[in-house]
């Protein structure tokens, strides 16, 4: 009878026994673990040598003997010699050593699960009769891809220590929270909320979960952060895993920063997970490239509350591309100091309002009209703002030497 367990591999003894493809790919797993790994082989496969030359896994160039598996704990046999790896499984039950044998899984004492991992949680499968391994990791697969979309409430059930994760849930399309983010909100009893971001998702958390919307706008802020800041801290102290779900990346202007801190003053567990900020992902969605070989090699991410500081207007008229956050108001100001510090007049620049959503609209022009063709349009925030060669009509298309449409006409 085969039972499943789990073993601590990290700082631990693992020899392995063989330098081919099967040793290669269980010794990526080992390293991942952080297991001391030693491969003893007379040739190592060319993934093994780059382990090797990194220093991840130390290596004895020869055969292996009995005495290799004194001082370990873990063993794998995984040469091409199924004798020899038999051997070596019976070398690490006279040492009372765990061992799997790639020959033949009746002769070792361990087998090696396909897992998956999912936040704080792994998931294992096995073959309990002769091994299998396209067939558990089927099986593993199917199982990852149910947890990972959601469909399996995995809130604590134990009462424990509250926590807090920070998730950045992306620019507005629900399909671009990463998968550690969904599994964060799998796990949350309670969700703190902003305006922005991928809020869609809030339809799949359980009803019973706590939901509290601390979201603003530019005029509009209902709650101010140190109250957030206490709300995180309480519900964690109330033995709640608390998500705070936020627009874009927790640090990318979402102070997010701040939130941390909060959390480590009071002794709050607390995990950021990152996300895809709306700086990036909002221009490319929009077929705007903020970097380009030949055009634009340097990139400055800022936000419309700096206003038109040194730092963007220098970029500016160096070339490089500048990507505005929440800059919809202060956008005449910021075009006046860059006009009054030798800008270019035909600088392009292209607004994404509602940038990855169904609402997406994307208006272009350049900094001697970009003002008046937004008043004209009715542009109004959430809107990411891209100034650059990148933000030039047709540039993808290879018409780098287009002009902005003459109209100011906003593509939709």
């Amino acid at each position: 009878m085969t039972a499943l367990f789990g073993l601590e591999l990290h700082g631990r003894a693992v020899v392995v026994a063989g330098g081919g493809a099967v040793a290669s790919r269980r010794v990526r797993r080992f390293v991942s673990e952080g297991a001391q790994v030693t491969v003893v082989a007379p040739e190592l496969s060319a993934d093994l040598e780059r382990h090797a030359a990194h220093g991840d896994i130390a290596v004895e160039r020869r055969g292996i003997v009995a005495a290799d598996l004194d001082d370990a704990w873990f063993v794998l046999a995984a040469t091409d010699d199924a004798t020899l790896n038999d051997a070596i499984a019976q070398w690490a039950h006279e040492r009372r050593v765990w061992c799997i044998d790639a020959s033949d899984a009746s002769k070792g004492s361990a087998r090696q699960a396909a897992t998956s991992k999912h936040g704080d949680l792994a998931v294992g499968v096995i073959s309990l009769d002769t091994p299998d391994p396209g067939r558990i990791r089927a099986v593993r697969d199917a199982v990852a891809a149910h947890l990972d979309a959601g469909e399996v409430d995995l809130r604590r059930r134990r009462p424990g220590a509250g926590r807090v994760i920070l998730v950045g849930s992306g620019p507005g399309d629900p399909g671009l929270i990463t998968v550690r983010g969904r599994q964060a909100l799998a796990e949350a009893d309670v969700v703190v909320t902003d305006r922005l971001g991928a809020t869609e998702l809030l339809v799949t958390v359980p009803y019973d979960v706590e939901v509290v919307n601390v979201g603003k706008s530019p005029d509009n802020h209902p709650v101010p952060q140190h109250e957030i800041n206490a709300i995180l801290v309480d519900r964690a102290r109330a033995g709640k895993t608390v998500v705070r779900l936020k627009g874009g990346d927790p640090y990318v202007f979402g102070r997010g920063g701040e939130e941390v801190h909060a959390c480590i003053e009071a002794g709050i567990d607390v995990e950021v997970v990152p996300g895809i900020t709306s700086a990036l992902a909002v221009p490319a969605r929009a077929g705007i490239p903020v970097t380009q070989r030949g055009v634009s090699t340097s990139l400055l991410v800022t936000t419309g509350h700096a206003g038109a500081d040194q730092a963007t207007i220098a970029a500016m008229a160096a070339g490089a591309t500048v990507v505005i956050l929440m800059g919809v108001s202060a956008l005449p100001d910021i075009v006046d100091a860059a006009l009054d510090a030798g800008c270019a007049v035909d600088t392009p620049i292209a607004i994404v309002e509602n940038g990855t959503t169904a609402r997406e609209r994307v208006t272009r022009g350049t900094f001697e009209d970009i003002v008046r063709i937004c008043s004209e349009t009715g542009v109004k925030p959430p809107a990411i703002i891209v100034v650059g060669e990148v933000a030039r009509p047709g540039l993808l298309a290879g018409a780098l030497a287009a002009t902005p449409d003459p109209a100011g006409e906003a593509r939709t």
